[in-house]
């Protein structure tokens, strides 16, 4: 099987799918919203219900962010339909956004989130698990894709299986995002919302002063400020 080379900045490959919520073309479908899709190495697996219940948990996070979350997993609509039953019940929540039925790995393949290194890392059907689901100690890959409205990809993160996804630090990388495609900034470690910021290494000191008037220069390269959304 082969893939794209997807990096940061790439276009996101469109598909179209049959999904919990019916079938969807996927640049359609994210319109001009931001994206998170995030995959899962098949049903009922351990780890993975309890990060599909936190993101249904955290539905207006994301909803306030403008970003539209849809999950993947390697298995049919039946099936899916069955594990959301789980998802709701050990997740004290009610799923409402899509999961893409992959059985056929075409998405998976398409967004190169296969474990292909492990030549038993295959199914009954001789199909690459997105994820080895007898053995979760194993560290097999599970992606996470941020998307921006231009359909482009702003970030990746891959898990192994054993490992679940801090939803947290998503949301903040998000939040970086954002802030940075609205303000010519970038954020420092540890960042959170309200903290100062950097000014971008790409604007000038006579810039900066016009528009970042308080800005300190720690280092000739290092110059911080307030966040500027906190004044807008």
């Amino acid at each position: 099987m082969s893939s794209p080379s997807l990096r940061l900045g790439s276009v996101a490959p469109d598909f179209s799918a049959d999904t919990t919520k019916g079938r969807i073309n996927f640049h359609e479908w994210i319109g001009d919203t931001w994206a998170i899709l995030f995959s899962h190495p098949a049903d009922f697996t351990p780890v993975c219900t309890t990060e599909l219940g936190e993101v249904s948990r955290r539905a207006a996070d994301f909803a306030k962010r403008n970003v539209k979350v849809i999950g993947l997993s390697a298995n049919d609509l039946g099936s899916h339909e069955r594990w959301i039953n789980d998802i709701n019940n050990v997740g004290k929540t009610n799923l409402d956004f899509p999961i893409i039925a992959d059985a056929d790995r075409k998405v998976s393949v398409l967004y190169d989130m296969l474990d292909q290194q492990d030549a038993t890392n295959i199914d009954g059907k001789g199909l690459p698990f997105t994820a080895t689901v007898s053995n979760m100690l194993l560290s097999k890959i599970r992606t996470v894709f941020i998307i921006d409205p231009a359909k482009k990809i702003r970030l990746t993160l891959s898990y192994p299986a054993a490992v679940g996804r801090n939803f947290d630090e998503i949301i903040r990388a998000v939040d970086a995002l954002q802030l940075g495609d609205n303000y010519r900034i970038a954020t420092p470690v540890n960042w959170q919302p309200g903290q100062d910021v950097i000014v971008n290494a790409a604007v000038k000191d006579d810039e900066a002063k016009k528009l970042f008037p308080d800005y300190k220069a720690v280092l000739p390269y290092l110059r911080t400020t307030e966040d500027p959304s906190r004044k807008a």
